[in-house]
């Protein structure tokens, strides 16, 4: 059931949230196989409980949000597994279940702590096609194709009762329009995160200036911000949105490692200059980053791919210091 605390009104008391951080590097440190195209979900499948352990986690680590496991969560993507709709949106639905089961637990455990969010994760088509096109966003949908293709997750979603929805990993401007209007249709707030071709455009090569205006004419998009991006690019970005838009930020990069597409490994960051400059020194850590971009506007910060329970823990740590 939703927390009856929704987050602009959080938001607008003043509140620096803590996300979580990366929920499929943790199944699979806890034995899960995700190389599949439904990913995460694949875990809606088959372990469902395990799902609620790591949502648990993370709140013990002091997450203030934990974002679902439906980001790959689809009709369509279970389709191909020869899953019908109906099954298939009740796996939506119980992703939003599992984290609120995880949220009843830890309050049980934990009666002082504050307000703890639900957030329905919708990821973009791109992770349908699970190709890494969400970090290109050059595939090319009308917007009823979007608006259909969106449409049953988000019902379900909200009919399961999360706190809002986190449209995340987002690389294209069409596909954001259409998930404003779905937000409008289904009166429900929400948060847009982008992928970034670099510190000043999304992936698909639209200025984050554009982007937050187009956010700041929806009511309902109660923060806009990067996700799955790499730390050196979340202080230039923040700083190219806070110049646009009032909304409050987010921010939830990767770990700092670098990925390889060809061989689909993590590695040590890549070595060059900065998009600050030469001279500017870049964190390698969440907790590095995260006073920077607290200053320069993020109000909600966690981790993406590749971060943990600890690292989720010491940004919550940063963020209960004045």
């Amino acid at each position: 059931m939703p927390s009856n605390t929704k987050l602009s009104r959080m938001l607008d008391a003043g509140a620096n949230l803590t996300l979580d951080g990366a929920l499929a590097t943790e199944l699979e440190a806890h034995g899960c196989d995700l190389d599949d195209p439904l990913w995460s979900a694949k875990v809606l499948l088959e372990q469902p409980q395990l799902v609620k352990r790591v949502h648990h986690d993370y709140f013990r680590a002091g997450a203030a949000v934990a974002i679902t496991a439906s980001y790959q969560a689809t009709p369509l993507g279970f389709a191909r597994r020869g899953i019908g709709e109906e099954e298939a949106l009740e796996r939506v639905a119980l992703s939003v279940r599992l984290a609120d089961e995880a949220r009843r637990e830890y309050i049980a455990e934990n009666p002082d702590a504050g307000p703890l969010l639900v957030a329905g994760s919708v990821g973009p088509y791109g992770a349908y096609l699970a190709d890494g096109s969400e970090y290109r966003g050059d595939y090319i949908l009308s917007r009823n194709e979007f608006l259909e293709f969106h449409r049953p997750r988000i019902a379900a979603l909200v009919e399961a009762g999360a706190d809002f929805l986190a449209c995340e990993t987002l690389p294209s401007l069409p596909e954001a329009e259409a998930l404003l209007a779905l937000m409008k249709e289904f009166d429900v707030e929400a948060w847009l995160s982008f992928t970034l071709r670099d510190g000043g455009h999304i992936s698909d090569g639209t200025p984050l200036a554009q982007v937050a205006r187009l956010c700041r004419e929806q009511p309902l998009a109660v923060a806009i911000g990067v996700n799955c991006v790499p730390l050196e690019l979340v202080a230039p970005s923040l700083d190219a949105l806070g110049k646009a838009t009032h909304t409050p930020l987010i921010a939830y990069p990767n770990s700092g490692e670098s990925y390889d597409a060809v061989t689909k490994t993590w590695g040590p960051a890549a070595a060059g200059d900065s998009p600050a400059g030469p001279d500017s020194k870049q964190p390698t850590r969440l907790a590095e980053g995260t006073p920077i971009w607290r200053e320069l506007g993020a109000r909600l910060i966690g981790g993406c791919c590749r971060t943990t329970p600890q690292d989720i823990a010491a940004v919550a740590r940063l963020s209960e210091i004045p």
